[in-house]
């Protein structure tokens, strides 16, 4: 019966140097975050003035069409 191989005969001699890709720093969910850094707060501010846009005009509105 033979003996099975030694796992030094698959070794891969570039596993130190291809190691970097399996990083958490290089998952996809990291890179899509990474994307569109300040989105989120930019979403939020250009909302919140909308809404406070829309609240400021609507009381001129008011004043303006009982003249």
């Amino acid at each position: 019966m033979a003996n099975p191989p030694s796992p030094r005969l698959f070794r891969d001699p570039w596993a130190k140097r291809e190691a970097w890709r399996k990083h958490p720093v290089f998952s996809n969910r990291a890179m899509f975050s990474s994307m569109f850094p300040g989105f989120g707060v930019a979403v939020v501010a250009f909302t919140t003035y909308v809404v406070i846009d829309n609240i400021f005009w609507k009381g001129q509105e008011e004043h303006k069409s009982h003249h």
